[in-house]
């Protein structure tokens, strides 16, 4: 069972994802997490905090995002692109979750936003020795996740589109990766 620090966090992401950093009060975070708000204010004594919380469990990730692209078989671009459409993971959602907190202006969740983008950029660089088709190749995945976050209706947290689909449009990508690297 996970700890109530890990659900409060849970919570709190849920709630961005699905209503936004408004409705993402310290009660509605509580009720969702199942604690009381002594329990909540105990790990997270404010929404900054619980925001910080976020932010830590992102790069968190993306730091283990970052060794698998880095080691990945079929190498760092294509591994980028292919991990750039939603899937609901704990990655996509702590991206999410952190966008939302980015867009209400939360400055840490800028940095870490920044932070994470700039790492995948350097492992690209790193693979391919070239900043311009790094930076390309970054885009094309940022585009993935774009797409599959203005599709959807307001209020709703990113959905797995047809994977038949997906895949066809993962080949197509592939194959202009493949002319990018050469």
């Amino acid at each position: 069972m996970a700890s109530a620090r890990d659900r409060i966090l849970d919570a709190f992401e849920e709630l961005l994802l699905t209503e936004g950093e408004r409705a993402a009060t310290l009660d509605a975070v509580a009720a969702r997490a199942g604690v009381s708000k002594g329990g909540l204010v105990y790990h997270f004594p404010s929404k900054d905090l619980l925001a910080h919380g976020v932010c830590e469990r992102l790069a968190s990730l993306a730091a283990d995002d970052a060794a698998l692209m880095r080691s990945a078989a079929e190498g760092p671009a294509r591994f980028y692109i292919r991990s750039s459409r939603y899937r609901g993971t704990p990655l996509d959602r702590a991206i999410v979750a952190v966008a939302r907190l980015h867009q209400g202006g939360n400055a840490e969740a800028v940095a870490t936003l920044r932070a994470v983008e700039a790492q995948w950029l350097a492992i690209l660089g790193d693979a391919l020795r070239d900043d311009d088709a790094a930076q390309a190749i970054k885009l094309m995945g940022d585009g993935l996740y774009y797409e599959a976050l203005f599709r959807l209706p307001t209020g709703s947290p990113p959905v797995e589109s047809d994977v038949a689909g997906d895949d066809l449009e993962l080949e197509r990508l592939f194959r202009v990766i493949d002319k990018i690297v050469g």
